[in-house]
């Protein structure tokens, strides 16, 4: 671990560590909803707990996420390709590529891909822990269990709104 000159800890990026990183673009992608998936790029046990980076590939169309609120960590989601719409308390707003979010713990959101083309981001989710939600999630078999999500998103301090999410579905026409 290194030290900045007021003697706060910094994380490293060793030439190792970013090979590693790089390299898990290449992993498969695990599935989510209907049109969205993901791949973690560095977990927490890769960061000592500070962030874990997440990468999500959505089809046109296809809901990000339901809508929820994290109680332990912030995120920040940067757009790689495509168009990202996100709903962050009460807010509706577009971005493009290069564009980012910031969605602090608390706060209800979601995302979606708004356009016809596939789309992608990144997400730094900080401190480190909700990336295991998503391992946990991937592992469900068979259509979306909103009682067996809700159950698992819990374990990690995620809720979700399923009326608000179903919402959003219909008035945008995603697919979950």
């Amino acid at each position: 671990m290194t030290r900045d000159s007021m003697g706060q800890c910094m994380f490293e990026v060793t030439p190792r560590l970013l090979a590693q990183v790089l390299g898990q673009h290449h992993a498969p992608p695990r599935r989510l909803l209907g049109g969205s998936r993901n791949r973690c790029l560095m977990n927490g046990s890769e960061t000592e707990g500070r962030f874990a980076l997440v990468q999500h590939l959505l089809d046109p169309w296809a809901l990000g996420s339901p809508m929820q609120r994290h109680t332990h960590e912030d995120q920040y989601l940067y757009v790689l390709s495509g168009e990202i719409r996100q709903w962050s308390s009460g807010d509706e707003v577009r971005a493009k590529v290069g564009d980012s979010f910031f969605k602090p713990r608390g706060d209800w959101h979601t995302f979606w891909n708004s356009s016809d083309e596939p789309a992608s981001v990144l997400e730094i989710v900080s401190p480190a822990g909700c990336e295991n939600f998503f391992t946990e999630f991937a592992e469900l078999s068979g259509p979306v269990d909103e009682k067996a999500l809700t159950r698992v998103a819990a374990e990690h301090g995620l809720q979700f709104d399923w009326s608000a999410t179903s919402a959003i579905v219909r008035r945008h026409g995603l697919t979950c």
